[in-house]
């Protein structure tokens, strides 16, 4: 078989090779704590559970319109109205299976060889993966521990050429937990006035966790880019929903038929029973969201704490998500090396920083969805071996 050579460009997400590689060992009688995924540990909501199968019952069996259900649809824009305070079309608004098919279609649709994307670097590895693949050229967005892992909007719009296509932004962030501050998404927007061919990427899947009395910044609430800008969102995270296969953009106008006619060739509709399932998680009760997340602000106190206590490990406060972005060059470990040694010898999955891209070196990702008893034993195990 001849292979295209685009394929070479394709990266991957490690995240799941570590957890492969866990369940390996545990298969083979290792007692392992994952601390390397990214979802919540909690199950999905039982009435949301309960949509899905009435759904099912009710018949609902067959195909739905590519952009999703219009009853759901609906419910985004009143659930975007409730949270952020932005009136949304719902027309605009194309839901897909999970977060990765909208940063997929937007990377497509504007990446091309002679052209640039911007993304954040550490950050999720598909960003970087998919503008590859495009043939666009990757310009890392750098996010630095000392700026909260925030971007500097100074140094994005410095960067910024008649090549530039694409920018994606990501607050609140995976890998760091770092969530950009409104000051400066008030500098990116306005300095974006003077290159109006670009287009933004804004990843909201994290806007329901954040912690310490931060806010979370939507950029929806900036009418001056709403003709350019893709709002992603999604139940995943929020919900426990990861295995539902779940998500949504909201697109601008001139987008949106373009995007739909990617759905079509894509995957032609999402699921009919996991759409009438994210209506009711929308529109039902949200004590099991705000259960979670108060879970998750426990375990981030704990498992920071921790991490600043263990030999040449530092960790800035976790601000958002549930991921803690170690520091881990006072050990004299590399990333992958760190890695290796946790899972191996400590028997804890964590993600090192370079699966997030090369400023992600020195650095370990630590998942907290996982229990407070797992996250203190699994801290212990990782001081005995460092010592």
């Amino acid at each position: 078989m001849i292979f295209a050579d685009s394929l070479s460009r394709l990266g991957t997400e490690s995240a799941f090779t570590i957890l492969a590689r866990a369940q390996k060992l545990a298969a083979e009688g290792r007692d392992i704590i994952n601390l390397g995924i990214g979802q919540p540990d909690f199950q999905t909501p039982p009435h949301i559970v309960e949509a899905g199968i009435k759904a099912l019952r009710d018949g609902h069996h067959g195909y739905t319109p590519a952009n999703g259900l219009p009853a759901l649809r609906q419910a985004v824009a009143a659930d975007l109205h409730r949270r952020h305070g932005v009136d949304v079309n719902p027309d605009n608004v194309v839901v897909v299976p999970g977060g990765k098919p909208t940063m997929f279609f937007a990377v497509m649709m504007f990446g091309q060889p002679g052209t640039e994307i911007m993304y954040p670097n550490p950050g999720f590895p598909i960003y970087e993966s998919v503008i590859r693949y495009s043939g666009a050229t990757p310009v890392p967005i750098a996010l630095r521990e000392e700026n909260g892992f925030a971007f500097s909007a100074d140094e994005v719009l410095g960067q910024i050429t008649d090549k530039t296509r694409l920018i994606i932004i990501n607050s609140p962030a995976n890998p760091t937990g770092g969530v950009t501050p409104r000051a400066e998404i008030d500098k990116l927007v306005a300095g974006l006035e003077a290159h109006p061919h670009v287009a933004i990427l804004s990843d909201e899947i994290y806007s329901n966790m954040l912690y310490g009395g931060r806010e979370h910044v939507s950029l929806l609430q900036y009418p001056q880019i709403r003709d350019r800008l893709i709002m992603l969102d999604g139940w995943s995270k929020t919900y426990a929903m990861t295995g539902w296969r779940l998500g949504y953009a909201v697109w601008p106008d001139a987008a949106v038929d373009h995007v739909t006619r990617l759905c079509i060739n894509d995957h032609s509709c999402v699921n009919a029973a996991a759409q009438y399932a994210g209506i009711a998680a929308l529109e039902g009760p949200q004590d099991a969201v705000h259960d979670m997340v108060a879970e998750f602000d426990a375990r981030r106190s704990v498992i920071v704490d921790a991490l600043n206590a263990l030999p040449g490990v530092s960790c800035t406060d976790s601000a958002g998500a549930f991921y803690a972005f170690a520091n881990i060059s006072g050990t004299g470990l590399t990333s992958a090396q760190a890695q290796d040694l946790f899972l191996d010898q400590a028997g804890v999955a964590s993600v090192a920083g370079t699966s997030f891209g090369a400023m992600g070196e020195g650095y370990i990702r630590f998942s907290y969805a996982n229990s407070t008893p797992n996250i203190i034993e699994a801290m212990s195990r990782i001081d005995q071996v460092l010592r």
